[in-house]
């Protein structure tokens, strides 16, 4: 837990006066990470001869690379393929019984994986992901071996055996304001390996065979992602259309008010004490992503949510007119199902 804090913690830190507010990934987007893995202790079973033991190996190299898909929701899809190498094998263990030992670990292999990013309204900067994945894995012994004090010795020829995976992965994005799409991320990832592989060698100095039986994997990570045409975002969630007009966003097909955007209806809320006014617009909008229909529907629901939140800030209600116009006043002009985060907006005018 230690060690994922701090690489968290450092790449959080690496630029905190860049960070944009996250964004659902909605198209294309490529990542990678480079860290360390940690093997859990290893469980070979040698023929014939000896029972059963374990193995503990150093820390090593971790690098995944990902290829997918952001359907505008939270949602991602992706292919992956990652490379992972453990050296030093040593303290073999059988029934209590320490040795010696040694060799290296590779595994390379494609997974399959399907994330979900928390971007609606959890955190201004960071959108955490959870996902899981599935795939193959290539695990290749290199001289595994080990030695116990009663004498006993095995070791392992130089030789890949394949075996399917799967893996949960649990990390954050932090988005980088001057490159739109372009976040910095921090991932956790736990890889267990399936069924046993077993590897031709010697057991006691006669030909004999080790079995892995078990390979769990601990995975931390430090990398990017970049979501290609990513739709800038506007710089602040309120616009200033002169003296007597602001502006709330909203995220995509959501009508539910951000603590940014609580914060410019209350700034809204202010201003109709300090100024002369015979009534307050709320003018409700929509992107094209949706029907016509829909769109007035969740139009009309962004103004209603906009106008409670006003009348919450002590604005009369008589003074507020609600109007939803659906996806039929842009203010970035887009053609039929375009997700544009500038036409997600409610006004609020003052008159």
């Amino acid at each position: 837990m230690k060690l994922r804090s701090a690489l968290m913690a450092s790449a959080m830190m690496a630029l905190p006066l860049t960070a944009a507010n996250a964004q659902a990934v909605n198209g294309l987007y490529l990542s990678g990470g480079v860290g360390i893995n940690q093997l859990q202790r290893e469980t070979f079973q040698p023929k014939p001869g000896i029972p059963a033991g374990n193995m503990r190996s150093n820390i090593g190299p971790a690098v995944v690379m990902a290829l997918g898909w952001g359907f505008g929701n939270g949602l991602r899809a992706e292919g992956e393929v990652s490379y992972r190498q453990n050296f030093g094998f040593n303290n073999p263990q059988s029934f209590g019984a320490p040795g010696n030992g040694g060799g290296s670990e590779q595994k390379i292999g494609g997974m399959v994986n399907v994330l979900y990013d928390f971007t609606f309204g959890m955190a201004p900067m960071l959108a955490p992901y959870v996902g899981v994945g599935v795939g193959y894995q290539h695990a290749i012994e290199q001289n595994i071996h080990g030695t116990f004090n009663n004498g006993a010795s095995f070791a392992s020829n130089n030789s890949g055996k394949g075996s399917f995976a799967y893996q949960a992965i649990l990390g954050t994005v932090l988005p980088i304001t001057t490159a739109p799409g372009l976040g910095l991320t921090a991932e956790y990832r736990f890889m267990g390996l399936t069924g046993n592989r077993a590897y031709g060698g010697t057991v006691n100095g006669k030909a004999g065979s080790v079995t892995s039986t078990n390979d769990y994997n601990h995975s931390f990570l430090v990398g990017f992602r970049y979501a290609f045409n990513q739709a800038p975002r506007a710089a602040e969630p309120m616009a200033d259309l002169g003296a007597k007009t602001f502006l709330v966003f909203f995220d995509h097909n959501k009508y539910d008010l951000t603590s940014q955007a609580r914060g410019i209806v209350q700034t809204a809320a202010a201003y109709s004490t300090r100024t002369q006014y015979t009534r307050i617009d709320v003018d409700g909008n929509a992107d094209t992503s949706g029907n016509p229909g829909y769109n007035i529907g969740l139009s009309q629901r962004r103004a209603e949510m906009v106008q409670a939140e006003l009348i919450r800030d002590g604005v009369p209600a008589n003074a507020i007119a609600v109007h939803a116009f659906g996806d039929t006043k842009l203010l970035v002009p887009t053609g039929p199902g375009v997700r544009e985060p500038q036409n997600r907006r409610v006004e609020i005018v003052y008159r």
